[in-house]
């Protein structure tokens, strides 16, 4: 496995990243801003900034066809930012119509619509009126009961998922007469109006969900909570109980984010700094290990329980816990909040990319 590429952009958290189709362009959450870095050889450099937001954004994603760019803020505002003739990037407003904070963002694959969580238990659905050239947006409020952490499309552009601070997982219908074309019928249903709840899935500890996806084919759905769980959904036919339900437990630290790199594999990364491999299918999950080549200052489990035992013990006699006291043995040196796919080949990930709160992109090869 070759050496992940480490860019060491700032000493500040990034809430989220996007990398543009061609890999050239990075869009980085930083603040009230948003940094947008160019390529040059094997590193990034600063070349624009977006701004126009006055808290901070909590979300940013990049249209891999249209190359637009929309974000999304505590301020309770999404703008769509469109490249003019000139150079700069212009933002278009959009109408969310919510009253808490904005939480999370992503573009439908067909790039026609996009969705936005909230902190008013709503998800806008939001969509480009010609008529009067504006984004506008439609509301799911039913059956959300708190703040929605995550949102997650389907192949199809219709169906959604999302993660909340109730600790379910949902997938609803958001088909837009105007702009969506009919779906074909699958285990998630068949006629699929506006605000269809099409699965609803509750964490076996109530949790907070932190992120959930959709697999490569869309027959699956995975999500993981602040139990430290991930969960993977099998769903059977429409208004049927799901063909399994697999929750794997883990002694780690929760995970902040997932993404489906094939029909039988996730990555999941967190609190605990690290990107993890989870490998399964229908009759059953496991966890397979670290992307984190195990090389000598690597901890296992029984080195790390002795390098306390042995910190506390320099503590009691020396003052002070070691030379190492700061510098984590893992490549990200704090939480990992985003997990994005960075290079594909007819659906199977071949790169990823990894956002954290030590100011670093990491880009690894599976």
């Amino acid at each position: 496995m070759a050496a992940p590429e480490v860019h060491h952009l700032f000493h500040a958290p990034i809430a989220d990243h996007s990398f543009s189709a061609d890999r050239n362009t990075l869009a980085v959450a930083r603040e009230n801003n948003v940094d947008l870095y160019q390529r040059s050889g094997k590193s990034f450099n600063l070349q624009d900034e977006l701004r126009g937001h006055d808290k901070t954004i909590t979300g940013v994603d990049i249209a891999p066809r249209s190359g637009r760019i929309v974000t999304c803020s505590q301020d309770r505002n999404a703008y769509v930012w469109e490249p003019s003739k000139s150079g700069e990037w212009k933002p278009t407003l959009v109408l969310l119509r919510i009253n808490r904070a904005a939480t999370c963002v992503r573009w439908s694959p067909s790039e026609a619509k996009f969705a936005v969580g909230s902190g008013a238990r709503i998800i806008a659905v939001c969509y480009f009126e010609e008529e009067n050239d504006w984004w506008i947006s439609k509301h799911l409020k039913k059956p959300l009961r708190s703040t929605v952490t995550s949102v997650a499309w389907h192949p199809n552009s219709v169906l959604l998922a999302a993660g909340s601070t109730d600790g379910h997982a949902r997938v609803f219908s958001s088909f837009i007469k105007s702009t969506d074309e009919r779906p074909e019928p699958s285990a998630w249903g068949e006629r699929l109006p506006f605000n269809t709840v099409c699965g609803e899935y509750l964490n076996p500890t109530a949790g907070w969900v932190h992120s959930v996806g959709f697999s490569p084919s869309g027959n699956a759905l995975a999500f993981v909570s602040h139990d430290s769980a991930v969960t993977v959904v099998y769903p059977s036919a429409p208004e049927q109980p799901p063909q399994a339900v697999i929750s794997i437990s883990t002694q780690l630290l929760p995970f902040a984010d997932l993404l489906w790199i094939s029909e039988s594999e996730i990555v999941c990364a967190g609190y605990d700094c690290e990107v993890y491999r989870f490998s399964g299918d229908a009759s059953g999950w496991q966890l397979t290990g670290s992307l984190e080549a195990a090389k000598d200052g690597r901890p296992g489990m029984e080195q790390r329980e002795e390098s306390a035992l042995n910190m506390f013990r320099s503590m009691d006699l020396k003052g002070r816990g070691g030379v190492e006291d700061t510098k984590l043995k893992t490549v990200h040196q704090n939480t990992i909040n985003t997990i994005r796919v960075y290079q594909d080949a007819g659906g199977d990930v071949q790169k990823i990319s990894t956002g954290g709160v030590d100011g670093r992109v990491v880009v690894w090869s599976l």
